[in-house]
């Protein structure tokens, strides 16, 4: 989930140049005559279609690798880190980014966890070292929801993310990436590998974890795995245990990337520009893309119009092709396919109750001052699954909605919504007993 920008209506003809400008005003009407009957209609191919815009060739990983410019990144280095899967990795590496000053007693810290294709540059300008600017720009600064002029944030790249943490892109001891020999990972080892950050960095105890998608399955796992370390925490849009629905469609994402025979079954990163697996981390960014904005925005602002001048019956695009077309490009253009497929195997094994008796029991042991926020139109991780983890947690209110068309990706075009809910939560008291 990449944030996106409030969709404005495309000038007719020209393709999408964002992740909202594939689009059209509500009620627009395809080009008179499309679809009817024509005496001279050019034949055309099941697989035929207009070419797209010529674009560069795509890199075989965007992941940043040692030698790019750091930007603000900083790294804190955990040392050999033991894996839930019986696997090891000798030496991991965090990648992370501050704002604000830390209170001499360590009271003040404030953690914010990213979701699948984010990272550690929550806010600010994209520059050298920072592809995207920030995923949640408006949520974090002077006077922002959480205000530096009294938090101090810190935002982890996620171990097995390709911006600056250790991950499939990285360099194994044998000076050689990782690749397909990168070892399993599970959300309790992420939370696991944030813990070492928290104690090199002097913090015993976050005074809120906030985080939205897979940062919020971190949110909870960091409630449960160390409880008194989490004062209070601000879970958005997200799961305590993925689904068997959600498992099915992380999976065919895998299947997509697996298939591509450019994959080479993870070992592709000395291939040459164009000669990535771009084509099935494209395809599964489409097939996800459709799970983060709901059914009613993709008919509002897309239904049957076609892209431009193109003519589906003449091998041309749907404007809503055209948009799935664009998002897996960009996606391919700044992410690592391996990461992906790494990332997204954590969701499908998370499972809050696992060897805890279950969600209800695990969700039972979270002591921090909790707010659960769903997106009312999600259909990635439901409103049901939020009032479940709002309804076991003890120190959890309601669940509290962010109403939005967007569906999942809600939590990122609504921004001023999920910052009055974090401003509103942190003005009250967060050390309560």
């Amino acid at each position: 989930m990449e944030h996106p920008t409030r969709p404005t209506p495309p000038e007719r003809g020209a393709g999408p140049a964002d992740a909202s400008d594939a689009t059209r005003p509500a009620g627009a009407q395809p080009p008179a005559g499309w679809g009817a009957t024509r005496a001279r209609r050019r034949p055309a191919t099941l697989g035929s279609r207009r070419p797209l815009p010529e674009r560069p060739p795509v890199r075989a990983s965007a992941a940043w690798r040692d030698g790019d410019p750091v930007g603000r990144r900083q790294f804190a280095d955990l040392g050999p880190f033991a894996l839930e899967s019986g696997g090891r990795l000798p030496a991991v590496r965090l990648a992370y980014e501050t704002w604000g000053e830390l209170d001499e007693d360590g009271s003040n810290a404030v953690l914010v966890l990213h979701a699948l294709t984010g990272d550690s540059h929550v806010t600010g300008p994209a520059g050298p070292g920072h592809p995207t600017p920030g995923w949640w720009s408006s949520m974090i600064g002077p006077g922002a929801p959480i205000d530096t002029d009294r938090w101090f944030v810190v935002a982890p790249n996620v171990l097995g993310g390709c911006q600056g943490s250790t991950g499939p892109a990285s360099t194994a001891p044998d000076g050689r990436p990782w690749g397909s020999r990168f070892p399993l990972l599970t959300v309790r080892d992420q939370v696991a590998a944030e813990i070492r950050l928290a104690d090199l960095l002097g913090i015993d105890t976050w005074a809120l974890v906030v985080g939205a998608s897979l940062g919020g399955h971190r949110v909870l796992e960091w409630a449960v795995t160390a409880p008194e370390r989490v004062e209070s925490l601000v879970a958005v849009a997200t799961t305590a245990q993925t689904s068997g629905d959600q498992i099915a469609g992380f999976h065919t994402q895998l299947a997509a990337i697996r298939a591509d025979p450019r994959y080479r079954d993870g070992d592709y990163y000395d291939a040459p520009d164009g000669e990535g697996p771009h084509v099935g981390l494209g395809i599964a960014r489409q097939i996800a893309h459709q799970t983060y904005r709901s059914a009613a925005e993709l008919d509002q602002r897309f239904g049957r119009i076609p892209q431009g001048a193109e003519d589906p019956l003449e091998g041309g695009r749907f404007a809503v092709q055209s948009y799935l077309d664009h998002h897996g490009d960009k996606l391919a253009r700044r992410f690592d396919a391996n990461t992906y497929v790494t990332l997204t195997h954590t969701m499908i094994t998370h499972d809050l109750g696992r060897d805890r008796g279950g969600v209800e029991a695990a969700l039972a042991q979270v002591s921090a001052r909790s707010l659960v926020v769903a997106v009312d139109s999600d259909r990635l991780f439901t409103p049901a699954q939020s009032e479940r983890v709002a309804a076991a947690i003890p120190r959890s209110g309601p669940v509290r909605y962010v109403r939005s068309e967007y569906g999942h990706d809600g939590f990122l075009v609504e921004e001023d919504q999920v910052g009055t809910l974090v401003r509103d939560f942190l003005a009250e008291d967060v050390r309560t007993v």
